[in-house]
Order: C-alpha cells, then sequence, then structure tokens
C-alpha cells in the first residue's frame, strides 16, 4: 500500500503546521528529508529539514516516528511539525511526493487505522464529528463515541443475537421436530429483550441529532418589525444593516449561535409584503421558502404599531408550521396596547401551540426568555447530558432496521413459521448492528462515509 502525505493542520497562516505521512516508505521519507540515520520510536526529534534534491535548508521542524502498529492508522506514521507559513508546508509536500508518498484522499488515514484494526467504523465517524462539533455537548458525546462507547453498548446485543442464531441455526441443521416450546419460549424472550434494548438505544436520536445537528430558526414579519435587530441581538454583533426604511432587508441572512448547547442556524429575512419592486418580491418569495424549511418560525410583531391585517396574515401562514410569535419594541409601547395586542393575535389565530413573547431587540428585554422559548419545545425530556445518545443518521437507520428485521421474525416465530424463516431476519438484523461498526459494511458505503472527512484524517 502507498504511502500517503497531507497536512494535518488547517489550510492558512499559522505558529505550526503539521505535516503527517502513513505507509510503509515513510521512515525512509524521513530520513532523507532530515538526514538522520536513526530515528527513536514515539520521540519528538528536534531537527533540519532539508530538499534531498538540493541540499538546501528547508526549516527546522519537530519530527516523531511511530513505528506500526503503534499508531493511529497502524502502519509507520510520521508527523513533522514544523512553521507554519502555506509555502513552506506546500514545498515540505513538495518533497514528500517527489520521494514516492501521494496525496492522501480524505479520511484516507482514518480508513487506513479501520482496515488495520485501529479503530472500528463508529470510532471513525466520531473523528469526524469531533472535528466538526460545534458546542461541548456535541463534542463530548464525539468523544464518548471515540471511547468506544456506542461500541461497547452493541456489543452484548450482537453477542445475544448471535446466540439465539447458533441455537436456531442447530435446531435447523440437527433436529428433525419443531423446538421444545420452553426453548421456543425463552429464545422469543430473549429476541423481545433485544428488541427492547435496541429501541432504547435509537430513541436517543432526537436528542442526539439536536445536539449535532440543530435547529434552523427563520424571522419572519411584515417590514420594519425589528427582524434585523432581533438577528442582530441574537448574535451580539451588527451582522444586519437596520435602517429605519421599510424593506431594508432584501434578502436572507445566515448565521450561526449556540443557545444551551444547540447549534442555532438564524436566518433574517426580508419583510413579508406585497410589493411591485422585482429585487424585494425576490426577496419576499425566499423568505417564505425559509419558512417552510426552517425547523422554527419566529413571527415577529410591532407593539408600537399594533396588530394590523398583514400581521394577521403573517401569523395564519405560519399557524401550520412550529412557530412562536415575538412581539418587539415593547420598550417604545403602552404595556395595555401590548396587552390588547396579545388578545388580538388569541383571537386572530385560536392557536394553543402558539407561545407569545415579549421582547425589545434594541434594549435586550426578554431575550433571555425568548432564547428559551426557542429550544425548549425541542428538548427531549426524557434524556438527561449525561448518557450516550445516537446522533448519527446512518447509525439510527441501521438500529431501526436491525429492530425491525428482530420484530418480523418474532412475528413468524409465533406463528410456528420454519426456523429457516426465522432465520433470514435474524441474519439480516446482525448485518445492519454489524454495518454501523463497520464489520459488514461494503466498499461503496465506506467511500460514501469517508469522502465527507476532512484531508489528513
Amino acid at each position: 500500500m502507498a504511502t500517503i502525505v497531507a497536512l494535518a493542520t488547517p489550510l492558512g497562516r499559522s505558529g505550526i503546521g503539521v505535516i503527517r505521512l502513513s505507509g510503509a516508505d515513510s521512515l525512509a521519507i524521513i530520513q532523507k528529508l532530515t538526514n538522520e540515520a536513526s530515528l527513536r520510536p514515539r520521540y519528538a526529534h528536534f531537527t533540519e529539514l532539508c530538499d534531498p534534491q538540493t541540499g538546501d535548508a528547508v526549516d527546522e521542524a519537530i519530527v516523531t516516528y511511530f513505528k506500526a502498529p503503534h499508531s493511529f492508522t497502524g502502519e509507520d506514521v510520521v508527523e513533522i511539525s514544523c512553521h507554519g507559513s502555506p509555502v513552506l508546508l506546500r514545498q515540505v509536500i513538495d518533497i514528500c511526493l517527489r520521494l514516492d508518498a501521494r496525496l492522501a484522499e480524505p479520511g484516507e488515514f482514518s480508513l487506513r487505522a479501520l482496515a488495520n484494526g485501529r479503530l472500528n467504523l463508529a470510532q471513525a465517524e466520531a473523528i469526524r464529528d469531533l472535528i466538526d462539533a460545534q458546542t461541548t455537548a456535541s463534542a463530548r458525546q464525539a468523544v464518548r463515541q471515540l471511547r468506544g462507547e456506542f461500541s461497547n453498548q452493541l456489543q452484548p446485543i450482537k453477542d445475544d443475537l448471535l446466540n439465539v442464531i447458533v441455537v436456531l441455526e442447530s435446531a435447523l441443521e440437527f433436529v428433525e421436530d419443531d423446538l421444545p416450546k420452553t426453548q421456543a419460549e425463552n429464545i422469543k424472550k430473549r429476541l423481545e429483550e433485544i428488541v427492547e434494548e435496541i429501541g432504547r438505544i435509537a430513541s436517543t436520536f432526537q436528542a442526539g441529532k439536536l445536539i449535532r445537528e440543530g435547529l434552523k430558526v427563520a424571522l419572519v414579519g411584515r417590514p420594519n418589525v425589528g427582524k434585523s435587530s432581533l438577528f442582530n441581538a441574537l448574535l451580539g454583533s451588527e451582522r444586519a444593516i437596520v435602517t429605519e426604511i421599510a424593506g431594508t432587508t432584501r434578502d436572507q441572512l445566515h448565521e450561526k449561535l449556540t443557545i444551551d448547547n444547540i447549534p442555532i442556524s438564524l436566518i433574517d429575512t426580508a419583510g413579508l409584503r406585497e410589493t411591485s419592486n422585482t429585487v424585494e418580491s425576490i426577496g419576499v418569495e425566499r423568505a417564505r421558502r425559509a419558512m417552510a424549511d426552517a425547523d422554527l418560525v419566529i413571527a415577529m410583531l410591532d407593539a408600537s404599531e399594533g396588530f394590523s391585517a398583514e400581521d394577521k396574515e403573517i401569523l395564519e401562514s405560519v399557524s401550520e408550521l412550529d412557530h412562536l410569535i415575538a412581539i418587539n419594541k415593547i420598550d417604545k409601547a403602552n404595556p395595555l396596547k401590548t396587552a390588547e395586542i396579545v388578545e388580538q393575535v388569541n383571537s386572530a389565530i385560536r392557536d394553543p401551540r402558539s407561545t407569545i413573547t415579549h421582547i425589545s431587540a434594541k434594549t435586550g428585554a426578554g431575550l433571555d426568555v425568548l432564547k428559551r422559548a426557542i429550544v425548549e419545545p425541542f428538548e427531549p425530556r426524557e434524556f438527561s447530558d449525561a448518557g450516550f445518545l445516537v446522533t448519527d443518521a446512518r447509525h439510527h437507520d441501521m438500529l431501526v432496521r436491525a429492530q425491525g428485521e428482530i420484530e418480523n421474525s418474532l412475528a413468524l416465530l409465533e406463528q410456528g413459521t420454519s426456523e429457516e424463516i426465522v432465520l433470514i431476519g435474524l441474519h439480516n438484523a446482525m448485518r445492519y448492528l454489524g454495518q454501523i461498526t463497520g464489520e459488514t459494511t461494503t466498499e461503496d458505503m465506506l467511500t460514501r462515509i469517508f469522502s465527507t472527512f476532512c484531508i489528513g484524517k
């Protein structure tokens, strides 16, 4: 297998850049780069990098050699820590390429670790998730998966399922009559327990997905109700242009923030109104699409101007979506007028699901209540941050498929169907569980998974 090389740190200027080599020729390549006769494994060597073709000094670096199989990939690995100039890093990589290394593909280091038994597939995916983590909660879940917690939960399930399969295979091979009733009941009970345990693990996906992917939240309302001001207030920066001129925002603005360890993708939209302006009408149409795509819509009203027919129309358009209502500019309005707006809203929409908050994007009043209202409907009540959560849609899909196959086999077993037919579903379930950790994963699926990794990992 060819020796691969890649930059393991992000592109751009930095104090340090790390270049990683993996493969049988890694040691030979670094010896040519450094003129070091020998490198002690797992020991940091301060040395000079030289171009073997010209003999010119390239940089001073810290070089660490990891001898197979005691390395990340299970192969000989060398890590070169040199100064983080993009030109310099490119030069070192080019020299490695001249010395018969090739550029690594996305995720190829992790893929080699998987192939050499250093990681299973779930742990390899956890590396990607850890790099992509947007919050401390998502990073914590990725670390737990990387440490093998998910795999450790699955192993007893696979062992129990395999034991059932062995019993049924033996009965099919050696027993001419049907299984004894006691044994059949015992198998049913064990399968029911397996189904319950798989279901318990799969049910954590709602919370895991929320922590990993977060929510898409769209701010909507008629022009000049304060959407851009609220956008800036939630972000804590002047990201959107705010003026007294209605229709200032004509296209969507997207930014990310975190509320209670949940990633939020916040969208500021154009004011919703009928307009003959071509550019503004495109913005209005995009705002309506953003409403349809969002996990949550925040419909904004202006407390200083009262409840209008346009407001009523907007509230009717979001009534079938997950939404909350934010009455803005309470710093400019009489409390009695604000209370009157609330009554008009309740009368107009008659929707018990509608949460109404009172805010001032200008002064910050009510923003903490609004933030809590954004995430609260989506937080699963039955799970705490202390437990391991399934965060990957692929893992959840495999768990659901395995659970379904076992339930089908249970139904067939209760109907008295032959063991040969019952075993089909159990073998399928074992295959699905194996795809989570990589024992039964196809090459095409591995290619798709590792193409989502960054180069250098």
